[in-house]
């Protein structure tokens, strides 16, 4: 694949003079996306790195400017990424900014509640606006697929130089990606219907895709702790059989999960959907959904 890369680059190499696009990405998964369709023609920045969660993240001031300087910013959508809605509004080139929820060819899932869900795990209480959308869409490879697309467009419009190896870079990303779907619906095909219950309602864009049977999350915002209520109602699951996993995350406490668990026979497990241990760069997307179906697969089949 680095031939193809390399051979990609040469193709196009008489577009170097041009000034390398500032392009600034919110999340790892999606960053990776960017990168891909970037390779060759300069590396896209990442905003939220690390640990650190899409949900409470705080702009630092470098990071204020770096949205304001961008030739392009990709994220979800401000009523996902909230602490970005005053910088984009204060930005002067206003076309500069792909809002991924709203494009056509992007698959959205409508929120679900905490709590226990329905068979089939959705709230049907929710309308079609944005802030009723799910935003961790990134979790679906076709969705993948789509955004790497999508971003080729737009890069090419700030960047027509390099509009042909940004659709070229594209189309190879999403053949990668198909061959990534492949691998992880084979993978997860035989722990399909097993029940478990997640921390926060971060994954259900993998769990459609993949069938899977998520029954319920411990809250909705992970920044809330849930009431007794609610931990109550998944401790019955868990210790009625209902539930063979519990799933933590690495960017929040896992206390609440091991009481949970605390004298059952349900096993533990941890999720991250935005790969806070996964190097940043155009490898990581599929990474952190190969990571995600081997944490499924072993707490799901009992290894």
């Amino acid at each position: 694949m680095r031939r193809v890369s390399l051979l990609i680059a040469f193709l196009f190499a008489g577009t170097a003079e041009a000034q390398e696009p500032r392009v600034l990405v919110t999340l790892k998964p999606l960053h990776a996306l960017v990168a891909g369709v970037m390779d060759g023609a300069g590396t896209p920045r990442l905003l939220v790195s690390g640990a650190a969660s899409e949900h409470s993240y705080t702009l630092k001031p470098s990071d204020a400017r770096a949205v304001a300087e961008a030739d392009l910013v990709v994220l979800v959508d401000d009523s996902f990424e909230t602490y970005l809605r005053r910088p984009l509004a204060n930005r002067k080139d206003r076309a500069g900014v792909l809002r991924l929820m709203g494009l056509p060819d992007v698959r959205t899932l409508p929120l679900r509640r905490g709590g226990t869900w329905e068979a089939d795990g959705h709230d049907h209480g929710h309308g079609d606006d944005r802030a009723r959308r799910d935003g961790h869409l990134w979790l679906d490879p076709r969705n993948g697929q789509a955004i790497a697309r999508a971003v080729a467009l737009a890069l090419g419009r700030i960047d027509p130089s390099r509009a042909a190896l940004y659709a070229a870079n594209a189309e190879r990303v999403a053949a990668e990606i198909e061959g990534l779907d492949d691998a992880l619906a084979a993978q997860l095909a035989p722990v399909k219907g097993r029940p478990f219950i997640v921390f926060h309602d971060a994954f259900q864009y993998f769990e459609a895709r993949y069938g899977l049977a998520a029954v319920g999350s411990l809250t909705v915002d992970p920044d809330r702790q849930p009431g007794a209520r609610r931990v109550a109602e998944m401790r019955a699951r868990i210790v009625g059989g209902q539930a063979v996993c519990v799933f933590r995350e690495p960017q929040f406490a896992p206390a609440l999960v091991t009481t949970l668990l605390e004298g059952t026979a349900a096993r533990s497990g941890e999720l991250d959907g935005i790969g806070a241990a996964v190097p940043e760069g155009p490898a990581a997307y599929s990474a952190i959904l190969r990571t995600l179906a081997q944490s499924l697969h072993g707490c799901l089949a009992g290894g």
